[in-house]
């Protein structure tokens, strides 16, 4: 076995989803998913199939996007792993519980823009995805300057009334 540390390549504003599935249906429900949730989305989706034919299924509505996709699917090569690359302007925020409900959907990895590494385990004749460094480490405690800007940051971009 050998453990890789593998960078998700992209743009450093675009956010993405990284996720396990089980089942090839994924890419068409993940597709209505994102399109009914927000109408207008930009997004690129990969999905590896694990069985068959294996290979990168995908769907999207965004050229750039869908290349970052399969792309960064093809360097993981994590059967049944999907990711999904957000077109600017669109967040996890608006689209992740949906996600969460599709019936095939096992589990999230993560959901950032952050610089973002997978530990990928290689395996026989496989990938497997053993977790992700999302970002950097905390550098210290949040003050009350900090908790201030924290407050303010999130009114100043809608999140927060």
């Amino acid at each position: 076995m050998e453990i890789k540390a593998i960078p998700i390549e992209k743009p450093e504003e675009i956010n993405f989803i990284l996720g396990q599935s089980h089942f090839i249906k994924t890419v068409e429900d993940i597709h209505e998913i994102l399109v009914s949730a927000v109408p207008g989305i930009k997004f690129g989706l990969a999905f590896c199939e694990a069985s068959g034919k294996c290979l990168v299924r995908w769907s999207g509505t965004d050229e750039e996007m869908i290349a970052l996709a399969q792309k960064n699917a093809m360097a993981l090569g994590a059967g049944h792993s999907f990711i999904i690359f957000l077109g600017a302007g669109f967040f996890p925020i608006n689209v992740l519980n949906a996600i969460k409900a599709v019936p095939e959907v096992c589990c999230i990895y993560c959901a950032t823009a952050n610089p973002t590494q997978v530990l990928v385990a290689q395996v026989g004749s496989g990938n497997a995805i053993l977790g992700v460094v999302d970002g950097e480490s905390p550098k210290g405690i949040e003050g009350p300057e900090d908790i201030s800007w924290r407050k303010d940051f999130l009114r100043k971009i809608g999140y927060k009334g």
